[in-house]
Order: structure tokens, then C-alpha cells, then sequence
């Protein structure tokens, strides 16, 4: 395989450090861009003495240039609920202005460019589960607006540059994943369950814990990252695990794998959280061949011992 340069912006967070590591295993040139406001040098630091790999601390929003790139995988957003909304107006810009910063890097170079785009552009879905043909529920004026208008924006800027400039893209949507280097204090559901657990403390469910999401492994991700690149296909896709399971099955499961003492406790459930969410990934399965393959308590016992020694 020929050797490329790549670049990966949010490449020191949870996914696109995971892809950073996919990428230089395949002996390819890897540039890391990142602000580093949810990643973290430390999801790094095993590369940091890897001559293909470049590390460069600076924001989307501001240009970036750079001659001679093949790749760009553009996964840098904040994409949990407390980082996106500490401050929405930047989650926009992240997803506009920093789009259109690397869509125009892409023309250049004539690069190829994926856009790690999100489920959240379904909304609070009507339709279950969700194919890619659906337009989505989604509200313009709440507290997720931010991230999920400025998600939904990104593809359409994504779309209009393949029309407009003639520009290879592509697009995947991408539903709840969890692993190792998932952020602590993310308040993201599989890492709070298994920190609270860990610590002995009583499990937080918001609502009464029917909600229902659907965790797909890292791993089994960054494949379908790899295979989207290397298709002949724009997308949209879908890249989930279609397994779907309640949030109160969820806590019992790693009550179970943690072997903790902790009990379940129910809060208020937050605004414009969705109901259920699940991925139809036949489109994924037939035009890449792509479908997850670790199991979610395989999954979990891996990030139980991830957070362990971290």
C-alpha cells in the first residue's frame, strides 16, 4: 500500500486518536491537528517519537495550510453535551468556519475529505430505526442546537463543495461510541457509568432509564472510517451498532462487569434528550462491507479496564 500524508484534525481526541494509531500502523505520514480543548496530549503521547507523526496544536477556525495532503479526516468538534454547550457559539464555528477552512485545504491539495458527521442530525427521531434518507426532528433554538444545526450545516457544506469545486467527500454519520481514551469528565453515559461504578457510587439515570442508544466499540469504528475513505462512495452513511439497549440495562451491566456495590438512582431527564436511537446500517454492510463486530460486554470490559489504570 502506497504510503500517504494524512490529516487528522481532533486527532488527540477519543476517536481521532484511536485513527491516528490505525493510520500510522499502515506506515502512513500522520498529521495531527488539534486545540486540544477535549483532546489530550496524553492520547498521544505513544506516538510522539514516530518520525510519520506531526503534532500541531491549532484550532480549525483559524487557516491552515499545508502542500502535499492526500487525506483529510475532519473530526475535530466537541461531541458531548457538557463541552459542545459550554460554548455553543464556538461549536458553531467549529462546524462552519472551521469546515469550510478544511474543505478549502482539501481543494487545494485536491485531497480526499471525510466529515465525521453524527446522529444527531436525526434529532429526536420519528422513525426507528433511522436510515440515512431520513431528514431528521431536530429543534434550531435549544441547548443541543449548536452541535446538531452545526453538524447538519457541515454536510450541507460538504455537499456543496462536491457540487460546486468537484470535490471527493464523504460523509458518515456516526452513532454512540465508547472505549479507551474516552474523556472522564465528558458526561457521556458509558464513561459516567463506569466511573461511578468504579468508585462505588450510586449510578445516575436521568428519566425513568427506558431511553434507549446503541454503543458501538471504537475499534469497530475506526474501520468503518478506513473503508469510507478508501470507497467510491460519498455517502451519507450511517456507522452504529445496531444493538439497541435501555440506559437501565446499561447501568446493570456494568454494575455487573465492575462487580460494584453501587445502586441506580433516577434524575429529571435533560431537554431535547432523545427517546431512542438506533442505526440502520444496511447501507454501511452492502456498499463498504462494513458491519461492528465486538460485542458490547467485550467492548465495556475493555473500557471498565481502560478506566481502571487511568
Amino acid at each position: 500500500m502506497k504510503s500517504k500524508t494524512i490529516l487528522v484534525t481532533g486527532g488527540a481526541g477519543f476517536i481521532g486518536s484511536h485513527l491516528c494509531k490505525k493510520l500510522l500502523n499502515e506506515n502512513h505520514k500522520v498529521i495531527c491537528l488539534d486545540n486540544l480543548f477535549t483532546g489530550t496530549l496524553k492520547n498521544i503521547e505513544e506516538f510522539e517519537n514516530n518520525n510519520n507523526f506531526e503534532f500541531v496544536n491549532q484550532d480549525i477556525t483559524k487557516p491552515y495550510y499545508r502542500d502535499n495532503i492526500d487525506e483529510i479526516y475532519n473530526l475535530a468538534c466537541p461531541a458531548s453535551p457538557i463541552h459542545y454547550q459550554s460554548n455553543p457559539i464556538k461549536t458553531v464555528k467549529t462546524c462552519t468556519i472551521g469546515v469550510i477552512n478544511m474543505l478549502g485545504l482539501a481543494k487545494k491539495n485536491k485531497a480526499k475529505i471525510l466529515q465525521a458527521s453524527t446522529s444527531e442530525v436525526y434529532g429526536d427521531p420519528e422513525i426507528h430505526p433511522q436510515k440515512e434518507d431520513y431528514n431528521g426532528n431536530v429543534n434550531t433554538l435549544g441547548f443541543r442546537s449548536c452541535y446538531d444545526e452545526g453538524k447538519r450545516c457541515a454536510e450541507t457544506l460538504f455537499m456543496d463543495y462536491k457540487r460546486e469545486h468537484s470535490l471527493n467527500i464523504k460523509i458518515v454519520r456516526i452513532f454512540n461510541t465508547y472505549g479507551p481514551n474516552m474523556t472522564k469528565n465528558d458526561g457521556r453515559v458509558v464513561s459516567n457509568f463506569i466511573i461511578q461504578a468504579l468508585d462505588g457510587k450510586d449510578i445516575t439515570v436521568y428519566g425513568d432509564g427506558s431511553q434507549t442508544r446503541s454503543f458501538q466499540f471504537v475499534d469497530d469504528l475506526v474501520k468503518g472510517l478506513l473503508k469510507m475513505m478508501n470507497s467510491d462512495f460519498a455517502g451519507p452513511v450511517n456507522l452504529g451498532n445496531p444493538v439497541e439497549l435501555s440506559m437501565k440495562d446499561l447501568a446493570s451491566r456494568v454494575i455487573k462487569l465492575t462487580n460494584s456495590s453501587s445502586k441506580i438512582i433516577y434524575k429529571k431527564l435533560p431537554d431535547d434528550d432523545p427517546k431512542r436511537r438506533r442505526p440502520d446500517i444496511s447501507l454501511a454492510s452492502s456498499k463498504l462491507g462494513w458491519n461492528p463486530v465486538i460485542d458490547l460486554e467485550t467492548g465495556l470490559q475493555k473500557t471498565i479496564n481502560y478506566f481502571t489504570h487511568h
